[in-house]
């Protein structure tokens, strides 16, 4: 199906914004792959990232159902037509791939292929990627459809845009990964720090109580009881902690799972009253959610450790195409105007940089005496 020259620059446009959206390798992935078999008319498309090994480290497909691809089995190997793209970072266009002296066959379950385009995605030097093409689909008679060098120019232009939005896409990874680190580093210290000053004080009460339990059984009692409490303390602390420091199933579970699961945690693991509630919520892109999940956290963590709170609410409702987490809690509030102070106590700005990462709006409610609402909301992707 050939395209006039505003159609295909529409199409060409639409395919690198498309690109740009995302932020997570596997959804960057999907989309150039997308993108790439509809901006080109091809029945197939593919494009896999090399490991060190001779395989593949990811190869996603577009074209073939979930089925057929697990009827197909393990991963490609470097190998054929893919290992001479990678190697020597060139284009490939074959009028049937069946014919060349490089073809190894493929696996019974895949599907017929014949014409054939693919080049590498590279990064400077690098070859990041192998993007190829099969099968044109055009209107003409059986055996005169096949790619063209237009096909070739255009599929050059999106791989140009592929290489920079996979590099982004592992720099943003590799930067959440730094911050999940450093969190964690952080929580440890909270941890050691809190427990730590437990345990001291734990063992100083129990030293008392062991003093007086000859001459002043009465104060005896009363210091065991507060040993009693400090233990009850101790446990919670690290109980929360380690619900922090566990890794969120998003993957597996889906954010309101997730956070439902963590909130009946929290209920049980504080005397703050802790609910949860979900309407008409729709999955998110991977970053987005994992967004709402830490300012959710943090949020919880404000409201459970500082304000003072007995009750505290969270919600996430559908809104348009996104969605908005609320954390409402009835605990001591603050002065926003001195969001500078708040900021390095109560964690906002890390909650703002985070909503903003994802291209959300952050807003804070909140007054002394008259506790505090956080709302966070992200479009739709």
């Amino acid at each position: 199906m050939s395209q006039g020259p505003r159609s295909g620059l529409a199409a060409v446009s639409s395919a690198l914004l498309a690109m740009s959206r995302h932020l997570e390798v596997r959804d960057v992935l999907k989309t150039i792959v997308a993108s790439a078999r509809e901006l080109l008319d091809a029945q197939y498309a593919a494009l896999g990232v090399p490991d060190d090994h001779g395989g593949f480290a990811q190869f996603v497909v577009d074209g073939v159902s979930d089925e057929q691809w697990k009827a197909i089995g393990p991963l490609p190997r470097q190998h054929g037509i893919l290992a001479a793209m990678l190697q020597e970072a060139r284009f490939e266009r074959l009028a049937d791939v069946r014919e060349d002296p490089r073809f190894e066959g493929w696996p019974s379950a895949h599907p017929e292929m014949s014409d054939f385009l693919g080049l590498p995605i590279r990064d400077g030097d690098e070859v990041i990627g192998a993007l190829f093409l099969a099968n044109k689909v055009c209107e003409k008679p059986a055996g005169d459809c096949g790619f063209t060098e237009e096909d070739e120019e255009l599929l050059s232009i999106l791989a140009q845009h592929a290489a920079i939005a996979l590099t982004n896409a592992r720099l943003y990874e590799r930067s959440r990964e730094l911050t999940i680190a450093e969190e964690r580093s952080r929580l440890a210290h909270e941890l050691h720090d809190a427990v730590s000053q437990k345990l001291f004080s734990l063992r100083l009460t129990a030293q008392a109580a062991a003093a007086l339990v000859d001459r002043d059984p009465s104060r005896a009692k009363g210091e065991l009881q507060q040993v009693a409490a400090l233990a009850a303390e101790a446990a919670d602390e690290l109980r929360a902690a380690v619900v922090e420091l566990r890794p969120a199933a998003l993957d597996e579970d889906g954010l309101t799972a997730t956070l439902r699961t963590h909130i009946q945690v929290l209920d049980r693991a504080h005397d703050a009253h802790v609910t949860f509630a979900a309407h008409s919520f729709r999955a998110l892109p991977a970053a987005q959610e994992e967004a709402m999940l830490r300012v959710a956290q943090e949020a919880l963590h404000n409201a459970l450790r500082h304000s003072g709170a007995a009750r505290v609410d969270v919600t996430v409702d559908r809104r348009g195409g996104g969605a908005v987490l609320r954390v409402s809690d009835d605990g001591g509030g603050f002065d926003p105007k001195s969001i500078r102070r708040a900021g390095r106590h109560l964690g906002l700005v890390s909650m703002r940089d985070r909503t903003s990462g994802v291209g959300g709006t952050l807003t804070v409610e909140s007054a002394p005496g008259k506790g505090t609402t956080i709302e966070m909301e992200v479009p739709g992707g």
